[in-house]
C-alpha cells in the first residue's frame, strides 16, 4: 500500500507524533492552518469517510474524544477550536487515509473556506 500515512504508522516515515495509543495516531500537521494543528488517524486504513463500516464507529469515536483530550491537555478547550474531517476531492481529502484535523490557539471564522 502507498498511504502516507500508513508509511508513519509503520514508521517508515516519522511523523512529530503528538499522541498515540493502539488505535490512534496523532501528530503535528506539516503544512500548519493555526497556532497549534494536529491531525489525528485511526491506525487502521480506511480510506475515507464514505468507507466507514459499522465495525469501525468505536474507532471513529476515538478520533474525537482524542481531539477533545488533546484540545485540554494543550490548554485550548476552553477556549474553543476546530475539529474537520474532509472527504473526497470536492471535500478537500489530499490524503486518502481517514483524518481529523484537530486546530486551535486562534479565533475561527465561518463560512470556513
Amino acid at each position: 500500500m502507498d498511504c502516507l500515512f500508513c508509511k508513519m504508522v509503520n514508521r517508515d516515515i516519522e511523523p512529530d507524533i503528538v499522541y498515540e495509543d493502539d488505535h490512534v495516531l496523532a501528530f503535528n500537521d506539516i503544512n500548519p492552518q493555526a497556532p497549534t494543528h494536529i491531525l489525528i488517524i485511526p491506525k487502521k486504513h480506511i480510506a475515507t469517510l464514505n468507507d466507514i463500516e459499522e465495525g469501525d464507529l468505536a474507532l471513529v469515536g476515538r478520533l474525537q474524544y482524542t481531539a477533545a483530550r488533546l484540545a485540554r491537555d494543550l490548554g485550548f478547550a476552553e477556549d474553543g477550536y476546530r475539529v474537520v474531517m474532509n472527504c473526497n476531492d470536492h471535500g478537500g481529502q489530499s490524503v486518502y487515509h481517514v483524518h481529523m484535523h484537530l486546530m486551535g490557539g486562534r479565533r475561527f471564522t465561518w463560512p470556513a473556506g
